[in-house]
Formats: structure tokens, C-alpha cells, sequence
């Protein structure tokens, strides 16, 4: 089919050339609709929920708002995990659900929910609202809105924030596939009633009847309408209050003379601002206003920052005089920065191919056809991109090779070039006619088109796996491989019609003789090559060996090259992540971030602007405190900076720099990367440490160690340790004593609190479109201090105030700062930044010193997250992903050469090439990544398309009659020298520019680009060697009986290649878990249990067994003298009722038998970890009994030599001996039982695997049991299943009592007359049917096996009671036994076992002083290991009697 498609595109060339500019068409025009962005969106998929409750501190917002909220959403089907955070006036909960989950479906589900706990959240908490529908990298343009020099003091931060809510974000939330525009900054303007305490006192009334009136005299109403005449005229009021004059003449009540009590007599009338919990400065020039535009997730980025510029200017043109709308983080430069890289080196690439084709081929027409396949590709790529809904961005485009590409347009160009040069047919002729042109091309073409096919497909299939990478790693490289498939798809269909016909048309017609300059290129390289393979033909084994050395060596450096995720991708901008003291107000965080802003502003040119944005904004998606703030360092192009070279560089020098401001710590980032960290893991550094635990002051301690402990690690910057403690607060504890004595409640109390501190909304102000709170709170001079609080004036309810003092304690403490839970646990975080050194090395180096300086306590354990997280599970999906590309290329390659033999001589070229890879990787210095990894992968399928063309011409030589394998492989690389070098320059040098590139986005393009390059041309360079060797030694014909005795060295070298990765010592230890899951996946019995239930199972058909169906025939005189003949059916069948009986009794001893299944796997497990523990403390005793022979030992040689310096007698020599032997002898006891219980957990395990305890601490038992006693237990569910097997045989037998049926048909002749006196022959036939029942009269038995079941019921039902109060009372009792066994256990770790140590410590050094003797110095080692020992009993009777409550609570 494939030469017919060629045959038709030469022959139609017109169609093929139409097609071709239909395809230039529409892919331009698909061109401009293609997704642009810099990376591929990697947030995972979340709902965030945010309440508000400014009255509220943190472990109150945790207990009363967070976990409600975590509560109510825990069960939702498809979610990932949950996350929250809690600090005083904010509770933020991240729901992340599984890729799969609509995010719309999740946020109803989410919704639903929040309505159902909305009763359990207290009334003063806030509107509960949804965090926008948007992703990490969704904050696509940040602006500041500022005045303009010289306007500075005609605008005040409450008129700038003004401006931007009211005018500036009302317009941007217009704009398509905005989710939301976070207003951020300035002073959010009200309308404020600053209440005199004195002049409420003086005029008796409270801040309630201010609140009252507010209330009361801000309102509209309507009165419907009259008619007058043939019209209505409508009725309304206006009664909202519009300015401060209608609020100062607001009417309270009268006073005790009658005059009018107004809010002016007792409060100021202001413009306000409302409490500040964030800040927006410029520069070191102080407070803007300004917000971050939020894109709607899976909006196309370059469409909505083009609308929202546009929308800007539009607004730009409405604003006030003097304000104008500054962006200062705008995604476009970052999405600029990056497609420029991708251009710069594709088009980089693509002159480098086309080099290489001409040089290669030595015809600059062939280049030029080849080369004119990578843009109409690319162009079949871009509409498949859009019809797949894949954007165009650094991974997509980043990994594209159009080496890769035109593979199989150079291997059909190449093919015709040699035919037409190279054939003895032409020899004589100079030119060709246009129907011989057109035969050539479509035979060379066609010839050639299966080996570009294969090619292409296997690089197809290589990057097929890459679809099935989940998580980050997915989202970065699905769109690469995507790319590739389809840009390698339009390669495929290109080379089938356009390369023919172009080749057809365009190739000269002129035939020339004379060698070209690439013809005497090759020859002189062939001559070269020639010389060192014959060389190298002559010493096979060195060859071998020498490539065993190599491979072994790779794999060692390998093991040495570290390891991290993704490498950072310059962004180029910073996001400083800044904070000072805990606890520092608004105005400290301001100063120091201004001062720090103008030392970058000041010293280095590189800084454009610095914009620091303090605390939270509106949308407090990024929920940071007071004294936490994100300097925006706004850099100029790289090409620009004077004062460093890199990134790092400039970063380092700026720490440097900022390092002078008091009291600041900064940590430097990118800004999409801070976000993505921040969304993916809920911290903003590279890696990050949780610790979970309860308490909050046992976190923030072992936090503290973790952070002092990783800062000594090389590589670890910017160390982080949340502050989760020392908030100071003023705390009011009620007197509910002094409270009841006036008649108060805490409710009263608390409102006029939150109305005279925080100040409370009592409606709205409007001026026009505009909405200003209207707030009352006492006196700006009356909320300075402690003393103010503790004199708030509370009425009662017989008109007097009385100071807060007396009824509550008014104290200053330090209290938590913030809290974060994950999945319902408290965590705290300890994060860094790595530069400089892999993750991987450094958070290895990190475990190994938490390993052996930090014992948490029982509950708390440590997880690391980050990168680090990310990096493991890539590697664990890249395991599979791997073997199953290699898999594939093998299958591949056995079925196009149909040899297992052939097909693994072609494989070897992939540890080849795995070698060069890792070469590369050394020298270069770059640690194993992602990048890398997926690298690999896309090199394995490119390296063996060398041996592919190189055993293929070596099969078809033989084939024509060659014998002699030496010249046969001699003569095959010398006609394929040309393809295969050409193959692999295009391929490698195809990707030359990401190698060298320094451009935005070139880190994650270099590791991969580095793998293809140094694994192909080292893969190539060995393939042109080792594998002539190779074919040699697999095609010779040994004899049997040598190649027994001497395996073959291929087969070793293959077996080695291939099987290198995996040559180890077998890992014997095993966990707990992992050994539970292996007895019940191998156990014998469960299998046999399991085969039960499959019996049980297949019985429920037996149910409807009816008896066997009679037939019977009859013939003779049956009716009269003459012969006739009859035969009947009859079936006979219980009543129908029975069948559904039996059916049921059945179907319930089913589930026995299932949940008898159950049973035996409580029981294994619970033998499993009895086993396991009893190897594990028959271990720990093994070790004590060894120290203890060391110690009697060391004696021993001690008493013979005082015994031979005359210092002592025998008898001390004797009692040393007889204490060494009895050690001895214990310790062979123990073995023994040892060796017995291993045989034991063997069977249990049912493997020959020697598999032995891998208990890192006992902490996997550990467990708090439950004080109830789980009904579950399966022995208690087959008791109870026990009572509905015997009910439903109870009833079956109670149906047997009813009528059986019987069903008869008969059909006779009769001959002779019949009764109606007609003569019949043997021609007629009579039938008859026959219906009838069975009475049950004699039901004496029956009834004795009725009764016999109801007694089975009864026995089931006492059976189950009896088994119920029995388990109940064991496991009451077992708790006991655990309390009893735990204070032991306690007693031994916390003095016993000490005090021994301690014991023969002292012993030992006074027998040595010589204060004891030899006796007394036994009788104390003896009581120091006998303590010991007990104390590794009372474990052992712990664990056991905690194993017993696992089982009997069926864990």
C-alpha cells in the first residue's frame, strides 16, 4: 500500500502540490490560534475556601472555622488531600482533587458542603467563599496604580485604592477568561464613627444605641403609587445617609431636658480606612495601590494579557488626572523570554540539519527537499496541537529534533541520490527523461520506504509511555511527546507523498560522474574506518571486555550523579520572599521592605523597579502575615546586567546587599515557580520539611532543631522555619463570677468588643456607584494600648457601664502565630531553596543527620515534600515507564527481523547508548533530572536505528551468497557508513543549540538535549565497532558441546549490558506491612479458603437441580390383539418455593465461606506480626546475650591472667569460664528458636526468600487502641452470618413440607376400532398430558428435620451472644493487660534499663580501681542484664498484647 501511495504522489504531482499549499494555508491560519505560553501549567487540581472572621484568633479559627470546613469536605469522592491554614482573622482550606475531576463539579460538590456546615460555624465568621477558578499560573499581569511625579500629594493611598476598586478592577472583570482581580494595597476607604467613651458616659447611653440609630435612619422605603388623573406617580424616600453631614445629624434619642441627642455630640464623623492586614509599595517611594489579574484556568494566556492590555489603556484614558496604571510583572516578558529561547534554538537546529544534509549528501537540491519537510511538519503539528488542545510553550516545542523529523525524508532523498551516482546502469547515461526520473524515484523510494517507516514508528513508540507520566513530570512532558508524535505523524505522510514528488520534480535530471566533495569526504573517512575496524575484528575479546568496563563504569558514575527534579526556569524577574520579626506591624514590615528596595534600586543597575506586596490582599489566596511581604524584583534584560552573570550570582550579591537591614531575611525565588511551589505543597521554597504532630510549642521546637540542622548541609539556602509561635495578644478571660453579678452574658460582652475594637459595619454609604461600609468603633486615641481595652465601658441591663477590668483578666501573651494542617494532622514546615548541589544529595545528607541527632517524640514523624517529593515519584513512574519503552523497541525489533538473536544484537545498542548519556551528564556536571530521565527514553529509540541499518544490509549481503562474515561486515559498513553517520549527526546536532543555549527555559531543555547528543554520537562511535563484532560472534556456528562449556562472549556482553542496572545482592530485610502483604498474596490456607469460596460459589447453580427426566416406550398388544406402540415423558420436580429456598441457603453459605476467608486472614495477619515480632526481639536478645558473652569473656581473659600472675585462685578463673560457657549456651538455645520461628515466618510467608525483620523503630506497632471494641471482628461476622445460614435452612426445610409436582405427556397409536366404532391405522396417533402432586402425608421425618434446624437457629443465636460477650471481655481485659504492659515498658526505658547501664558501667570501674571483688562485680552484671533482659520482655508482652487488640479489633 505504501509504494502505491508513493507511485501515486510521483505520478500526481499537481494534487500532491495543492494539497501541500492547502496544508501551508491552514496551518498558518491555525498558526495564529495556537496557545502560547512559557511552560505547561503543572498546578494540580484544587478548590481553595476562604472565611473571614477578623474577631477570631488562630487555634479559635482552626477549632470553630477550619476543621469544620475539613471535616464537611473529607469524603468527596476523587480527592487528593486537603490542606489548611489558620492564623488570627483567616482561614484558608486547599481541597486538591485528582486530575480527572471536573474543577466546576468539585467546586458544587465543595459548595454543597459548605452549606451543610455553615450551622456549625459561628455567626460572627464571614461570608465562606470559593477562591477563584484559577491556577499557579494564572496570575498573568500585576499592575500598581500610583500617581504620577509631581502629583505625589494630590492622592493618598485610600484615593488610589479607591480608584482601583471602583473604576480599574469593575472594568477588568469584564474581560474574557478573567477568573477575578485581587485588590492589593492602599487604605479600603469608610466612612468611620469614632465614639467619645466620655460622651457616651456623660450622656448615658452605650455604643449599642449609636449602632441603633445608624441602623435606623439609613434606609429607603416606597409607597407604592396614586393616580391622578389618567397617570400614577410613584412613591419613594430617600432616606440613605450620603454624606457626613447626614451621619452627624443622625438622631439618637432626647436627652432628660428634651433636646435632641445627635451622633455629633458624641462621636467624630470621618473618613476612615478599614483594619490593614497588607501593603503595596513602589520602589522605596511608599504605599500604591495595585492587584493581581487572575486568568481563568484553561484560558488561552496570550489572548487574555492581550485583551486585558487593551482593556487598560481604555481604562488609562478614564482616570483621574495624574494616576496612571503601571504593570509590573507581566507574563509576556516571561512567555517572550522563553518562545524566544525555543525560536533561537529551533531555528538554530534547523540550519545545523540542513548543514549536515548537504554535507552528507553533496547535493544542495537533496538538502533543501529534505530540510522544506521541518516547517510543513511543523505547520501538520500546530493543527494537530490545536485539534488536541496542546499549547505551544517551552516543553512542546523544547524537545522538538528535526534531525528526528526528517529522518525519513533523508533515508529515501539519500537512497535515490545513491542509485542514480552509484548504479552501474547509469554509467553511460548524462541525463535522464522525465518518465525515467519518475521510475527511479518511485523504485529507490519504495525500496527504502519500510526501513523509514520502521524508523519513524519506533521513535513513535518510545514516546508513547512518556502519555502515561502522571502528576508534575505528566504535565511537563505530555505536551513534548505529543508535539513530537504529531510533528513525526506529518514527517511520516510527508515522506510517503511530498519528499517522492519534490524528489521527482526538483532533483536535477543531469547525471554526473564526478565525485563531489562529500563523495571524497566519505571516501576518505571510509578508508580511515576500514583500517580500525579490521584492527578491531582481530581482538573480539578486548573489544568485549573493554565494553563491559566502560558500561560498569557508567553505572557507577550514575549511582554518584545526584539527582533533582525539574532544573528552576529563569523567569527573569525575582520574587524575594521577605520577613522580619514575628509579630511586626504593618508599619515595621513597610520600613524595612523600603529600605531593602533602596538598596537594589540604588546599587545595582540590573533592578527596573521593586514592587513589595505585604501581607494578604483582597483574595487571600497567598495568605501571608503582617510581617511577611513579596519583594518583585524587576530586572532588566540579561543582556544588560553588569554586576553578575547568572541568576544565582545576582541573587547572592543581593542577600549580600539586604543583609544590612536589620532584622530582615529574605529568600530569592521566581516568581511562577514561588506560586507553583506555594500551590503544589503550601510552601514557597524549593523543599520543604513537615513535621506533624499535636502540639503546637513540641512543632515549633523540633522545627527549630530541623532548621538549625539544615542549615549545616552544603547546597541548602534561604532556610525558612514557619513561625508558628510568639504572636503577642492581648487576651481577655472572662469573670463569669463578676459577668452573672451584673446580669451580663459573654455574647453582650463580646459585641461591644468587637463594635469598640475592630469596629463593626452598621450599613452603607453610597456616592453614586460607590459603597463605603459605614463602621463604628471607639476613638483612634482611645485603642492605643492595654489600658484602653481594659476601660471599654460595658452597659448592663440597668443602664449603668462598667469597665471591662471587672469583668474579665486583661493580660498580654504570646500566642500561636499561624497553624497549618494536612490531611486533618498539624504540620509545620521547615523549607530551603537548593542551589548549587542536587535535592536529591542534599536531602539525603539532611535525613542521615535527623537519623542521628533528632528522637521525635511517639505520633510525630517527619515527611519531605517539595521537589524532593516530586522527584521520587517521577522516579518511581519512570521505572515503569522505561522498561516498558525498552519492551516495546525489543517487540519491535523481533518482529521485523524475526530472531530473538538479531533482535537483541540491534538492543545492544541502547546500554551503549545509556553509557554516552551518562558521560555526558558527568562531564557537563549536571545531576540526573526529569529532564534527563525523559532524555533517555527518547534516546533509546533513536540508537538502534543505526544497527537497525547495518544488520539489515549485513542479512541481505548473506542473503545474496556471501559466507565469509568478516567481509560481509566489512562490506556492510562500508555501504551504509554514509546513512548511518548521517542518521546520527542530524539526530544529535539537532538538538546542539539546547545543549550550548543560555537562554530563559534552558536549564530544562539542556539535561535532555545533553543525553541525546553525548548518547548518540558515543552510541554511534561503539555501534560501528562493537556491533560488526557482535554479529560476528552471534552468526558463527560453534559446536554444541563447546558452546556449553564456554558460553558465548556476546551472550555475556549482552546479558551484561541489559542486566547491568539490576546486578545486586538480593535485599533481604522487609517491613511490616510489606510482610502481611506478601503472606496474604502467597499464603497456602488463604489460597485454599479462597478456593472454598469459589466452590460455595459455584454451588448457588446447584439450587434448581430437578430429578432426571423419564422416558419411556412401550410396545406390544396394549390396547387390543394388534401391535401398538407408546411412549411418555414424566418429570417430576419439588414445589418452586423450595428451589428459592435452597437457592438462598446457598448464596448465604457463600458469604460464610467469604467471610470465613476473612477470618483466616485476621488470623494470618495477627500470626504474621507475632512471627515478626518474635524475630525482631529475639534479635534485640540475641544482641544483649552477645554483649553479655563480650563482657564475661573480657573478664575471663582478665582472671587467667591474674590467676597466672599468681593475683588470684582457681576458683575466680573457673566462674568466669562457667559464666562464658553459660552464655554460650543460651546463645545456642536462642539461635535455635530463632531458626525455628524464621521457618515459621517462611511458612507463613510462603517464599524461600529469607526474609528478616526491618523494624527502623517499633513505632509501626505503635498504636493508640481504640476503647471500644470494633463489632467488626470476622469471627463475630461469620457467628452472625452462622444465625442467617441456619434461618435460611431452617426455612428451606420448613418448604420441603409442600407438594411435590409431576408433569407427564403420552403418545400411542391404537389399531382397530375405536370407541366412536371409526377404524384407525398406525397413521393416527393419540396424546395425552398428565398433571400431579405429591402430598406430604407421611411428614414424620421431615417435621424431626424442621425441628432439628430451629434448634441449629438457636444454637447459632447463642453461639453468637455467647462469642460477642466473650470478645468483648477478652478485649476489655487485653486493654488492661496493655496499660499494665505500657507503664513496664515505661518504667524499663525510663529507669530501669539506664540505671543497668549505669550499673555495670560503676561495676566495671571498680572492679578495675579494685573497690569490689570479683564476686560482687558478677552478682551486679548479672542484675544489670537480667534487668535488661526483663526489660526486653516487658516489650515482647507488650507488643504481643497490642498485636492481640489489632486482631481482635480486625487491623
Amino acid at each position: 500500500m505504501l509504494n502505491k501511495i508513493i507511485e501515486f504522489s510521483v505520478n500526481n504531482k499537481l494534487i500532491i502540490g495543492l494539497f501541500i499549499i492547502a496544508l501551508i494555508g491552514f496551518g498558518s491560519y491555525e498558526f495564529t490560534r495556537l496557545p502560547i505560553d512559557a511552560v505547561p501549567d503543572i498546578t494540580n487540581n484544587q478548590v481553595q475556601v476562604i472565611a473571614v472572621a477578623p474577631s477570631l484568633g488562630a487555634t479559635d479559627i482552626e477549632r470553630l472555622v477550619t476543621f469544620p470546613i475539613e471535616l464537611a469536605n473529607s469524603n468527596i469522592a476523587g480527592m487528593h488531600e486537603i490542606r489548611s491554614f489558620s492564623r488570627f482573622g483567616l482561614s484558608l482550606v486547599t481541597i486538591v482533587f485528582n486530575d480527572d475531576v471536573d474543577v466546576y463539579w468539585a467546586r458544587q460538590q465543595v459548595a454543597e458542603r459548605l452549606l451543610q456546615v455553615q450551622a456549625e460555624i459561628p455567626k460572627g465568621v464571614g461570608s465562606i467563599t470559593l477562591g477563584p477558578v484559577t491556577t499557579g499560573l494564572g496570575e498573568i499581569y500585576q499592575y500598581i496604580v500610583r500617581p504620577k511625579k509631581g502629583y505625589e500629594h494630590k492622592y493618598s493611598a485610600m484615593d488610589l485604592r479607591t480608584i482601583q476598586d471602583w473604576i480599574v478592577r469593575r472594568q477588568l472583570l469584564g474581560v474574557k477568561g478573567v477568573a477575578d482581580v485581587s485588590s492589593f494595597g492602599g487604605q479600603l476607604k469608610q466612612y468611620e464613627i469614632a465614639v467619645e467613651p466620655n460622651k457616651l458616659k456623660a450622656n448615658n447611653i452605650t455604643i449599642n444605641d449609636i449602632f441603633a440609630a445608624l441602623e435606623n435612619n439609613n434606609q429607603n422605603t416606597g409607597g407604592a403609587y396614586i393616580e391622578k388623573g389618567p397617570t400614577v406617580q410613584y412613591i419613594r424616600s430617600e432616606g440613605l445617609v450620603g454624606s457626613i453631614r447626614d451621619i452627624e445629624n443622625t438622631f439618637i434619642r432626647n436627652t432628660s431636658n428634651g433636646t435632641p441627642l445627635l451622633i455629633r455630640d458624641v462621636a467624630t464623623v470621618q473618613y476612615g480606612s478599614a483594619t490593614r492586614y497588607g501593603a503595596l509599595c513602589y520602589n522605596d517611594q511608599g504605599e500604591v495601590a495595585g492587584a493581581i489579574v487572575m486568568m481563568l484556568k484553561g484560558a488561552n494566556s496570550s489572548e487574555v494579557i492581550h485583551d486585558v492590555k487593551e482593556r487598560v489603556a481604555q481604562i488609562q484614558k478614564s482616570l483621574p488626572e495624574g494616576v496612571v496604571i503601571e504593570p509590573f510583572l507581566d507574563r509576556t516578558k516571561m512567555v517572550n523570554n522563553a518562545i524566544g529561547t525555543v525560536e533561537t534554538n529551533l531555528m538554530e537546529g534547523a540550519l545545523i540539519v540542513l548543514f549536515v544534509l548537504i554535507l552528507f549528501l553533496g547535493n544542495l537540491r537533496a538538502g533543501f527537499i529534505v530540510a522544506s519537510v521541518i516547517p510543513l511538519a511543523m505547520l501538520f503539528a500546530v493543527i494537530m496541537m490545536n485539534l488536541f488542545g496542546v499549547s505551544g510553550n517551552l516543553m512542546s516545542f523544547g524537545a522538538l529534533d528535526f534531525g528526528l523529523i526528517v529522518d525519513g525524508a533523508v533515508i529515501i532523498v539519500e537512497a535515490v541520490l545513491h542509485q542514480l551516482t552509484h548504479s552501474k546502469s547509469f554509467l553511460n547515461i548524462n541525463r535522464f527523461s522525465k518518465e525515467q526520473m519518475d521510475k527511479e524515484v518511485k523504485s529507490a523510494a519504495g525500496r527504502m520506504m519500510n526501513s523509514a517507516v520502521f524508523g519513524q514508528v519506533i521513535i513513535l513508540v518510545v514516546y508513547l509511555p512518556i502519555l502515561s507520566l502522571q502528576g508534575i513530570e505528566g504535565k511537563m512532558f505530555k505536551p513534548m511527546a505529543e508535539t513530537v508524535a504529531f510533528a513525526l505523524t506529518g514527517a511520516f505522510l510527508l515522506s510517503l507523498t511530498y519528499v517522492p514528488m519534490m524528489t521527482s520534480l526538483m532533483m536535477s535530471k543531469n547525471i554526473s560522474h564526478k565525485p563531489t566533495f562529500s563523495d571524497r569526504m566519505m571516501t576518505w573517512v571510509e578508508r580511515h574506518y576500514q583500517q580500525a575496524l579490521k584492527r578491531v575484528l582481530v581482538i573480539p575479546k578486548s573489544i568485549i571486555t573493554g565494553v563491559i568496563v566502560l558500561f560498569s563504569v557508567s553505572l557507577f558514575i550514575l549511582s554518584q550523579l545526584g539527582g533533582e527534579f525539574i532544573p528552576a526556569l529563569e523567569e527573569g524577574d525575582f520574587a524575594v520572599e521577605t520577613r522580619v520579626l514575628t509579630g511586626s506591624n504593618l508599619s515595621t514590615t513597610i520600613e524595612s521592605t523600603q529600605k531593602a528596595a533602596g538598596i537594589l534600586k540604588s546599587r545595582f543597575p540590573e533592578v527596573l523597579k521593586v514592587v513589595t506586596k505585604i501581607g494578604s490582599g483582597e483574595i487571600p489566596t497567598d495568605p501571608m502575615p503582617m510581617e511577611a511581604a513579596d519583594m518583585m524584583v524587576i530586572l532588566k534584560d540579561k543582556s544588560e546586567w553588569t554586576s553578575a552573570e547568572t541568576f544565582d550570582e545576582l541573587a547572592e550579591k543581593m542577600t549580600v546587599a539586604i543583609s544590612e537591614v536589620p532584622g530582615i531575611t529574605v529568600s530569592f525565588q521566581y516568581p511562577v515557580q514561588m506560586r507553583f511551589n506555594e500551590l503544589m505543597t503550601g510552601a514557597k521554597q524549593d523543599v520543604v520539611c513537615k513535621i506533624f504532630g499535636e502540639n503546637i510549642d513540641t512543632l515549633a521546637a523540633y522545627a527549630q532543631k530541623l532548621g538549625e540542622l539544615s542549615s549545616t548541609v552544603d547546597g541548602t539556602k534561604n532556610v525558612y522555619v514557619e513561625p508558628v509561635t510568639g504572636l503577642p495578644q492581648i487576651v481577655i478571660e472572662y469573670n463569669r463570677a463578676a459577668i452573672a453579678q451584673f446580669g451580663l452574658s459573654i455574647a453582650d460582652i463580646n459585641k461591644v468588643v468587637n463594635i469598640g475594637l475592630a469596629g463593626q459595619s452598621t450599613g452603607f454609604v453610597y456616592e453614586g456607584e460607590k459603597r463605603f461600609d459605614l463602621v463604628v468603633r471607639l476613638n483612634g486615641q482611645q485603642r492605643k494600648n492595654i489600658e484602653d481595652v481594659r476601660n471599654l465601658l460595658i452597659p448592663t441591663s440597668e443602664g449603668q457601664q462598667v469597665p471591662l477590668s471587672q469583668l474579665a483578666n486583661v493580660e498580654l501573651k504570646d500566642g500561636p502565630n499561624q497553624i497549618q494542617r494536612e490531611d486533618a494532622k498539624r504540620r509545620i514546615i521547615v523549607g530551603f531553596n537548593a542551589r548549587g548541589r542536587d535535592v536529591q544529595s542534599i536531602v539525603n545528607e539532611l535525613q542521615e543527620k535527623v537519623g542521628k541527632t533528632i528522637k521525635l517524640p511517639p505520633g510525630y514523624f517527619i515527611t519531605y515534600g517539595g521537589a524532593f517529593e516530586n522527584l521520587n515519584a517521577a522516579k518511581a513512574r519512570l521505572s515503569i515507564t522505561v522498561p516498558v519503552s525498552l519492551l516495546l523497541i525489543f517487540l519491535l525489533l523481533y518482529f521485523s527481523f524475526n530472531s530473538i538473536r538479531q533482535g537483541l544484537l540491534i538492543y545492544s545498542a541502547i546500554p551503549l547508548s545509556a553509557m554516552g548519556g551518562i558521560f555526558a551528564l558527568s562531564l557537563r556536571g549536571m545531576p540526573f533530572s526529569i529532564s534527563a530521565g525523559v532524555g533517555f527514553i527518547a534516546l533509546f529509540g533513536v540508537a538502534v536505528l543505526n544497527g537497525i541499518v547495518l544488520v539489515a544490509e549485513f542479512n541481505r549481503l548473506k542473503k545474496e551468497g556471501w559466507t565469509d562474515l568478516k567481509k560481509i561486515v566489512v562490506m556492510g559498513t562500508k555501504i551504509r557508513l554514509r546513512p548511518v553517520l548521517m542518521t546520527a549527526f542530524v539526530a544529535s546536532l539537532g538538538f546542539l543549540p539546547m545543549a550550548v543555549s543560555n537562554g530563559a527555559g534552558a536549564e530544562v531543555q539542556r539535561p535532555l538535549a545533553t543525553v541525546v547528543i553525548g548518547g548518540l554520537l558515543i552510541a554511534t562511535f561503539l555501534t560501528l565497532f562493537v556491533l560488526p563484532v557482535l554479529y560476528i560472534l552471534f552468526e558463527k556456528k560453534a559446536d554444541k558441546k563447546a558452546s556449553v562449556k564456554n558460553p558465548p562472549v556476546a551472550q555475556i556482553l549482552i546479558a551484561v549490558l541489559l542486566l547491568g542496572a539490576g546486578i545486586g545482592h538480593a535485599q533481604t530485610p522487609i517491613k511490616l506491612q510489606a510482610a502481611i502483604d506478601t503472606a496474604l498474596k502467597n499464603n497456602l490456607k488463604v489460597k485454599q479458603q479462597e478456593l472454598l469460596s469459589n466452590y460455595q460459589k459455584q454451588l448457588e447453580k446447584t439450587a434448581w437441580d430437578l430429578p432426571q427426566t423419564s422416558l419411556g416406550v412401550e410396545y406390544g398388544m396394549i390396547n387390543s390383539r394388534y401391535t401398538d406402540n407408546r411412549f411418555g415423558l414424566a418429570q417430576s420436580f419439588s414445589f418452586p418455593t423450595v428451589y428459592t429456598r435452597q437457592k438462598q441457603l446457598l448464596r448465604e453459605e457463600y458469604k460464610s465461606s467469604l467471610l470465613q476467608l476473612d477470618v483466616n486472614k485476621a488470623e494470618l495477619r495477627r500470626s504474621v506480626r507475632e512471627a515478626y515480632f518474635n524475630l525482631y526481639y529475639l534479635n534485640e536478645k540475641k544482641k544483649l546475650l552477645q554483649r553479655a558473652d563480650s563482657l564475661y569473656g573480657a573478664f575471663l581473659v582478665k582472671a587467667e591472667a591474674r590467676f597466672k600472675s599468681g593475683e588470684s585462685n582457681i576458683l575466680e578463673v573457673t566462674s568466669a569460664s562457667a559464666q562464658r560457657g553459660q552464655m554460650n549456651l543460651q546463645l545456642q538455645h536462642l539461635e535455635m528458636e530463632q531458626a525455628r520461628v524464621q521457618a515459621e515466618f517462611q511458612l507463613l510467608l510462603n517464599t524461600s526468600t529469607q526474609y528478616i525483620p526491618d523494624v527502623g523503630s517499633t513505632n509501626e506497632l505503635t498504636i493508640t487502641p481504640s476503647l471500644q471494641f470494633n463489632s467488626n471482628n470476622p469471627h463475630l461476622l461469620v457467628l452472625e452470618q452462622n444465625k442467617v445460614v441456619s434461618h435460611a435452612a431452617y426455612r428451606t426445610e420448613k418448604a420441603r413440607l409442600m407438594p411435590s409436582l409431576n408433569v407427564a405427556y403420552s403418545n400411542m397409536t391404537m389399531f382397530g376400532s375405536g370407541s366412536d366404532n371409526k377404524s384407525y391405522t398406525y397413521n393416527t396417533r393419540f396424546q395425552s398430558g398428565q398433571f400431579g402432586l405429591g402430598l406430604p402425608i407421611f411428614t414424620g421425618a421431615q417435621r424431626a428435620r424442621i425441628k432439628a434446624a430451629g434448634i441449629q437457629q438457636q444454637i447459632a443465636e447463642y453461639s453468637f451472644s455467647s462469642g460477642m460477650i466473650k470478645m468483648q471481655s477478652e478485649y476489655q481485659l487485653a486493654l488492661q493487660q496493655l496499660d499494665n504492659y505500657r507503664k513496664a515498658q515505661t518504667y524499663y526505658d525510663e529507669t530501669g534499663v539506664p540505671n543497668s547501664k549505669l550499673i555495670i558501667e560503676t561495676a566495671n570501674r571498680q572492679l578495675n580501681n579494685g573497690d569490689i571483688n570479683y564476686l560482687e562485680w558478677v552478682i551486679l552484671t548479672n542484675q544489670a542484664i537480667q534487668i535488661q533482659n526483663e526489660s526486653l520482655g516487658a516489650n515482647y508482652q507488650f507488643y504481643n498484647a497490642l498485636i492481640h487488640i489489632l486482631y481482635l479489633n480486625n487491623n
